[in-house]
């Protein structure tokens, strides 16, 4: 309406000028040559008025149809702003077409990448996930306090923060490594934030540094053991029938300690050699294998044992897919496991076997995690572990038995681990639990 308003308005003050010029002229006496010139001047002024409002209103119109989107501005094609109309067109299709194909680009790279990444507002509000989040943290997240005490850390940063936080979905714990970056897009606060698992990491260096201390202690001791062992054989070899001491029961005594110091050096000469297992482990020879049938050879194994001790075998099959493994090394883990079962068992009933009527029960339970993973778990009714030891049972040398050497343990689980998977103690309210999952 502004347009029209400012015509009418135009119009109306150039009729006024006319017929001011033209009371002038008749009543005080202005020449035809001044009015001539001043209507001509009026005339003048009013077409270039009234061009300037047509150009502007067109450019208004050029403008609002950028905007728009609107490709069928009527401009002719020899109009002077059609050229440059179709120029400017052309580069904002091309710039909007660019923006999106570079928002499409990096959707699809975030769905492919294994990191997980969350965006979120100032608030914490996400506005912005990966499938990566479902995968890696086992749910997807609204908010960054869902994160716990780390998403607090990241509301309340100001700057960038790198975090590590341990996390558990279900019964897998995971150890994770958490980056916040900070920017302003668009006059808005964004919190980027990118989580990855770190625990194959840890692990990885964990076994390196204890390969290399086994690999120390092995050599040290092995070079003192030898020579020992030697000299004690030697000893007893070279005592003669007829050496003659004053109380004959000397005589006996040195042949107890030099038959003992070689038996002695001879057991540790061969803990040092299994021992070397755990470093010397050989590369898994890979071929597809069913669980289950593993399983059963398992339990017929040891299933005369376990008779004779009062115990019985529960086995669970809920998955018949073939596994790429070596056999005799998933055995191995598997025997060890077992073993340490029937031993603990066996040793509670006997100390309990007055006070408790409950049977000794070893369950073995082959299925998949959520993560689709298959799994062998060993469980069994016992005394269980206890909880401020439950760290330690994996490091090489540490045992709760009197008789234990403590490489069994680490030794499975290095196995494991060989085979892209892991093995982890499950904690339930009675028993202990061992798991073996496959990667």
């Amino acid at each position: 309406m502004r347009p029209y308003f400012l015509l009418g308005f135009n119009l109306a003050a150039l009729t006024s000028c006319s017929a001011l010029l033209c009371y002038l002229f008749i009543n005080k006496g202005f020449s035809a040559t001044l009015l001539s010139v001043g209507l001509i001047s009026i005339a003048l002024i009013g077409h270039l008025f009234t061009l300037f409002t047509r150009q502007q209103k067109q450019a208004e119109m050029v403008i609002r149809a950028l905007a728009n989107g609107d490709s069928t501005l009527g401009l002719s094609h020899y109009h002077p702003m059609r050229k440059q109309f179709d120029q400017v067109k052309e580069q904002m299709q091309t710039a909007r077409f660019n923006a999106e194909q570079q928002a499409q680009f990096l959707q699809a790279l975030l769905i492919h990448v294994d990191l997980a990444v969350l965006v979120s507002d100032d608030s914490g509000q996400v506005i912005e996930s990966n499938p990566a989040v479902n995968k890696l943290l086992g749910k997807s997240f609204k908010h960054l306090t869902e994160l716990g005490a780390v998403g607090e850390l990241l509301l309340q940063a100001n700057q960038n923060v790198r975090s590590t936080l341990h996390w558990q979905t279900g019964e897998q714990h995971d150890t994770l490594s958490i980056q916040l970056s900070i920017a302003e897009i668009q006059g808005k606060v964004r919190r980027v934030v990118s989580i990855q698992s770190i625990h194959d990491q840890l692990q990885l260096k964990e076994q390196q540094a204890y390969k290399r201390l086994t690999k120390v202690l092995t050599h040290e001791i092995a070079n003192s053991i030898t020579p020992l062992s030697s000299l004690a054989h030697t000893c007893t070899t070279l005592l003669p029938q007829e050496l003659c001491f004053d109380d004959i029961e000397d005589k006996q005594d040195l042949q107890l300690a030099l038959s003992t110091l070689a038996s002695r050096t001879g057991h540790l000469g061969e803990f040092i050699a299994r021992f070397r297992q755990v470093s010397s482990l050989p590369k898994p020879n890979l071929a597809p294998y069913n669980l289950a049938n593993i399983l059963e050879q398992i339990v017929a194994l040891h299933q005369q044992q376990a008779l004779s001790q009062g115990t019985t075998f529960e086995l669970a099959i809920r998955s018949q897919q073939l596994v790429m493994l070596d056999n005799s090394q998933i055995e191995q883990v598997l025997v060890n496991l077992v073993k340490n079962a029937l031993e603990v068992l066996a040793m509670d009933h006997q100390q309990n076997a007055q006070h408790s009527n409950k049977t000794p029960i070893i369950q073995l339970t082959l299925a998949q995690n959520s993560a689709q993973q298959l799994y062998i778990e060993i469980s069994d009714n016992g005394p269980g572990i206890a909880e401020h030891v439950i760290d330690m049972i994996f490091v090489p040398f540490f045992t709760t038995k009197q008789q234990g050497s403590g490489i069994g343990l680490s030794l499975s689980r290095q196995i494991m681990l060989n085979h892209g998977g892991d093995l982890v103690y499950v904690q339930k309210p009675t028993g202990a639990c061992f798991r073996c999952v496959f990667g």
